[in-house]
């Protein structure tokens, strides 16, 4: 199972009820926050959500609306008494983001720890132990005016365990959990393989998360199948297209383009201009393209679990 929340939903400028851009994702225990804009905790207490054991604060690029609200929770994080490390990815550059605003917290009691996450993916537990074994985190190159990523969270599901196969094969019940982990056993001095009781592995679970981005392929084929695209549509006309364009942002429209061509089964819209005060007025705009579009808000969330 995936928990999805949208901690903030606006762009640029905070307003009364729309902080700036982040979205919170937790997975057996563990979490990720992407972006870490102005507002994000007040939005997060709002919304009922602890940000202090965050693993990781996976950011899509250095524009201030995306991490100004960093320097502020890892001191909150530092008050309440963290001490294991956060771990902060991003696009080429982090560490030179990262070497001034460290300069600006001061000490901490806890390391702040740069990662890249490349875009095959990599396995969360191989950086952070604890994470179920399927949770895969990818990166994708987005088309902003600066060096930009966006990022899709797998959650991969294995094959089902055959128990009548096991029991033929003489393994005993106690080794089962073992073969279900992945990991071969020895019976009477044979080694079972996994693969021998478990089959193909089943459609898993994936979000994806754009970041700032105009609409390009990159970004389609980083959503690609997705059950959830969260995906900036700072513009609502379809008139402010070239605007958009030209900022390497995209209207609703754009978004909704997008995820059609991914195939995606669901989309949220977020990364809203200031100047967009009620999103639903142009939500026909999108779901003529993509009719499973919802208009995301502050403190929004949904839990995503695998098909039966």
């Amino acid at each position: 199972m995936i928990g999805i929340t949208l901690i903030g939903t606006g762009a640029l400028l905070p307003i009364p009820n729309r902080a700036l851009s982040s979205m919170f994702l937790t997975c057996g225990g563990h979490s990720i926050l992407f972006d870490c804009g102005e507002g994000t905790q007040t939005a997060a207490r709002k919304a009922g959500i602890s940000l202090m054991k965050t693993d990781m604060i996976a950011t899509t690029h250095y524009h201030g609306d995306h991490i100004f609200g960093i320097p502020g929770l890892l001191q909150t994080m530092y008050s309440a008494g963290r001490v294991e490390p956060i771990y902060i990815a991003g696009p080429e550059g982090l560490n030179d983001i990262l070497r001034p605003m460290m300069e600006l917290i001061g000490g901490l009691g806890f390391e702040v720890l740069p990662v890249e996450i490349p875009h095959e993916g990599v396995r969360l537990r191989e950086i952070i132990p604890g994470w179920p074994n399927g949770a895969m985190l990818s990166s994708f190159p987005a088309q902003h005016r600066c060096i930009a990523q966006g990022y899709s969270f797998t959650l991969r599901r294995a094959g089902k365990f055959d128990p009548v196969k096991a029991q033929e094969l003489g393994v005993p019940v106690h080794m089962w959990k073992v073969l279900q982990r992945g990991e071969s056993v020895f019976v009477g001095g044979r080694e079972v393989l996994p693969a021998e009781v478990i089959g193909d592995e089943r459609r898993g679970l994936k979000v994806a998360f754009t970041g700032d981005s105009a609409m390009c392929d990159s970004v389609v084929d980083g959503a690609k199948g997705a059950d959830l695209l969260i995906c900036e549509a700072t513009y609502g006309k379809d008139s402010e297209a070239g605007k958009a364009i030209a900022r390497g942002h995209m209207t609703f429209s754009h978004a909704a383009e997008t995820a059609k061509l991914a195939g995606v089964k669901t989309l949220w819209l977020t990364h809203y201009s200031q100047s967009v005060t009620d999103p639903a007025e142009y939500l026909p705009n999108a779901q003529a393209i993509f009719p499973e579009t919802v208009c995301g808000y502050d403190g929004m969330s949904a839990e995503l679990c695998f098909e039966s």
